[in-house]
Parts: C-alpha cells; sequence; structure tokens
C-alpha cells in the first residue's frame, strides 16, 4: 500500500507536464494530418512556443519524463519495425551500399565539423540524424552524449534543421532521380538511402509509384537498423575518451537501456514471435511517444538559444545533407 501510495504520487507530480506534452503532440499531428506540414517540426515549434511551461513548478517533473524516459521508450519501441528478412529481401550488395552510406556520412561529419568550429559531440549528432534517420536519430544519440548546458540547445537545433532538409529532399530528390534516369528499383533505393526521416523518405518513394516506395521504405528501415549498432559502438567509445571533448560531463551506461531493448524487439520480430497486431499497436506508441517527447523537448528549449547556434552549423548539416546524396549516386553509377 505504502509502495502504491508512493506510486501514486509520481505519477500525480508527472502528470501535468506529460498532459500538456501530449496534447501539443495531438496538436501536431492534427496539423500534419490536415496541413501536410511534418508532425514532428510542428511538435518542436509548439512546443518551444510554450517555453515558459518548463519552470513552471507543476508541469516541469512532467515535461522532463516525457523528454526523457518517454522518447527512450518510444526509440526502444522502433525495432519492431525492423527485421533481418527486409535485408534478404532487398539483396546483401544493395545492404552494404546503404551500410557503408551511414558509416561514411558519419565519419565525413566528425572530419568536417572541425573546419567550422565544432567539437564532436554537435559533429555526432548532426552527422549520426543526417545518415540514419533524421529526427529520431538525433533524439537517440543525444540520450547517450554525456549531457552538458547546451545538450538540449543541440538536439532542438539538428532536429528542426533535419526535418527541414529532409521536406525539401522530399520535393527534391524525386525530380533529381527522373533526371538521373533512375528506374523504379535504383529510384526506390535512392530515396530511401538519402532522405534523413522515414515519413519524407516513405513520401518521397510513392510519390513516384507503389513500387519506388515500397523499395525506399525498405532501404530506409535498413537505415533505422544502424541505430542499435552505431549508439552501441558510441557509448563505449564515450566511456572511454576521458581527454577529449566527448568524455566531459556526466558518463551514460556502458550499454543503454533502451538500445538493449531494441537490439531485443528487432531479434524478437525477425522471429515472427510477436503477433501482427502487437506489433501495430507497438509501432503506433512508438510513434506518439516519439511526438510527445519532442514536444516536450521543445518546452525546454528557449527559441534564442537556438538561434545562437549559428550559419557554420546550417552549413555543416547541409554539407553532410549532400555528402550522403552525392555517395549514393557514385555508387549506383558505378555498382548498380
Amino acid at each position: 500500500m505504502n509502495i502504491f501510495s508512493i506510486r501514486l504520487s509520481e505519477a500525480s507530480l508527472i502528470f501535468p507536464g506529460f498532459l500538456i506534452s501530449a496534447l501539443i503532440a495531438l496538436a501536431a499531428q492534427f496539423i500534419s494530418d490536415h496541413y501536410g506540414a511534418p508532425s514532428m517540426l510542428m511538435a518542436l515549434l509548439f512546443g518551444i512556443a510554450l517555453n515558459f511551461l518548463s519552470d513552471d513548478k507543476k508541469c516541469k517533473p512532467g515535461i522532463a519524463f516525457s523528454a526523457q524516459t518517454l522518447l527512450r521508450i518510444g526509440i526502444a519501441l522502433l525495432g519492431l519495425r525492423i527485421s533481418f528478412r527486409m535485408a534478404a529481401d532487398l539483396g546483401w550488395p544493395i545492404v552494404f551500399s546503404v551500410v557503408g552510406a551511414v558509416t561514411a556520412t558519419i565519419l565525413f561529419g566528425l572530419v568536417v565539423s572541425r573546419f567550422f568550429g565544432y567539437g564532436q559531440r554537435f559533429a555526432f549528432l548532426s552527422a549520426g540524424s543526417v545518415a540514419i534517420c533524421g529526427a529520431s536519430a538525433a533524439m537517440a544519440i543525444s540520450a547517450i552524449l554525456p549531457i552538458d548546458e547546451r545538450t538540449e540547445e543541440r538536439l532542438v537545433f539538428t532536429v528542426v534543421g533535419v526535418t527541414i532538409l529532409s521536406t525539401f529532399a522530399m520535393i527534391i530528390y524525386p525530380i533529381l532521380a527522373d533526371a538521373l534516369s533512375y528506374n523504379t528499383k535504383l529510384a526506390g533505393i535512392f530515396l530511401g538511402a538519402t532522405i534523413h526521416d522515414v515519413a519524407q523518405a516513405v513520401g518521397a518513394g510513392f510519390s513516384k509509384s507503389e513500387a519506388t516506395g515500397d523499395i525506399a521504405t525498405v532501404v530506409k528501415l535498413i537505415r533505422v537498423s544502424m541505430l542499435a549498432p552505431i549508439i552501441l559502438i558510441a557509448s563505449i567509445l564515450i566511456r572511454r575518451l576521458s581527454k577529449v571533448e566527448l568524455g566531459k560531463g556526466k558518463r551514460p551506461p556502458l550499454v543503454p537501456g533502451f538500445v538493449l531493448a531494441f537490439v531485443v524487439l528487432v531479434a524478437m520480430n525477425s522471429l515472427q514471435i510477436i503477433p501482427d497486431i502487437i506489433t501495430e499497436i507497438s509501432t503506433e506508441i512508438s510513434r506518439w511517444a516519439l511526438l510527445t517527447a519532442i514536444a516536450a523537448v521543445g518546452m525546454k528549449t528557449a527559441l534564442k538559444e537556438v538561434i545562437n547556434v549559428g550559419l557554420p552549423a546550417i552549413s555543416l548539416l547541409v554539407i553532410e545533407t549532400a555528402f550522403i546524396c552525392c555517395f549514393m549516386i557514385v555508387v549506383l553509377y558505378w555498382f548498380f
């Protein structure tokens, strides 16, 4: 009874901030459904507009819960969207090309960021979000980086940047695929391997044809599957680095729990031991959890802090986006 009372007390503290975050997520989804705006971007912008609520004593615990715990739950449940058979159906040469594009983009970002005056934290955050799956990757990567006073500022800027760039890519890349005379298969590979966010990659594919959309979806989910190994490797490296920038601040656990959950769910989904209805429900829960989390992150961030990030950071995101696009164009030209 005593434990129950404690839990009930904790829930009552969390509820107001969580409710506000959830309402922002609902509003963002409404705008997305009726006007076609990216739901993640809308949730983030609405959250930033309500930044003053993050200082309210009643709302603060729930906003923090949504931005942290709910975020990890959403990322873990992403594992149910992925299975090993996706790679087998697509063909290993394509899988290796996509893995190569993701890896090369992250390494490129880590190197190029030095010329823009940014450290490895922002470099990994920006390059990882461009290379893997946009806003979702940005939130996952931010969750394992050492925490400092600019953590949320970097995250918000990256989410806004990759979402806007992904939206532009959704419009421009199908036209580029036609200009490059790509057939259905090549167009699907190109769109899935280069557009940041899942929704935009899928939308761009189906804007051309159903077959192109199916291929783009599978390729995109292969990129999403890279999230777990990259975060796992990064977590190990971060713990070992003590004299460089990444080593400053609070160190995360060796293997984050949400990454382990992600891997386990991928394995379970691959073995087909989870009923389809559970997979569908969990996927929807994941989507809403991430949307609510990004709304909370927005509320914790002041707009002036995001604006202060500056032109070099924007340029870095654009260059990383151009790199993965050019990388895949070269790969498709020479090997397919």
